[in-house]
């Protein structure tokens, strides 16, 4: 068998910000109903958090769960144990309405960091990115110019992005454009 790489291989660029691609990332489509007290169990048993919010990521001891629609988690966990966990959650799940697939191998993930990461986020995606209007842990849908994908902030400041692995170039290239020295419009600065 093959090992599993990314679909950059780790690129990187330093800019405006730095984008970087950062590798392989666990990640679990789950799909049920979020009031069920089964479901939330289950996922607080594969992450170590609660069910988030409405447009919000929550972190725990063993992972993420990121809200995507009313009835739709993203699960982030370790790459090497997504199988494991679908299978647990599964499981949990079995005599519950609900849909669990490990789409690790079918994701990208990108970071954005640096002074100007809101900058760069914005011209790309049409979020409102004010302070104040976008904060650690929100998290959004969207679209990067011609592609879907979602991101979240972190403590830190840097935005985190998913997307399909097959727009992974497009993506990159899209977020280094944004990001490029000459590109400065100082919105955010």
């Amino acid at each position: 068998m093959s090992k599993a790489v990314s679909a950059m291989n780790g690129a990187s660029f330093a800019g405006l910000a730095k984008v970087t691609e950062t590798g392989l990332g666990g990640m679990i489509t789950l799909r049920g109903d979020f009031a069920s007290a089964k479901f939330q169990t289950a996922v607080k048993a594969a992450t170590g958090t609660q069910v988030p919010a409405t447009r919000k990521i929550a972190f725990g001891d063993r992972g993420a769960a990121a809200w995507m629609s009313p009835d739709e988690l993203l699960l982030l966990v370790d790459y090497d144990s997504a199988d494991a966990v679908v299978a647990k959650l599964s499981e949990d799940l079995a005599t519950e309405h609900h849909m669990a697939v490990n789409v690790s191998d079918a994701r990208a993930c990108f970071a954005v960091s640096g002074d100007a990461a809101r900058e760069v986020i914005a011209k790309v995606a049409p979020v409102d990115l004010e302070a104040g209007q976008f904060e650690a842990g929100d998290f959004r849908r969207t679209r990067f110019a011609q592609v879907a994908g979602a991101f979240w902030l972190d403590e830190t400041g840097s935005f985190h992005i998913v997307c399909f692995r097959s727009v992974a170039v497009y993506m990159y290239d899209l977020l280094c454009t944004a990001a490029h020295p000459q590109s400065k419009v100082g919105i955010y600065a």
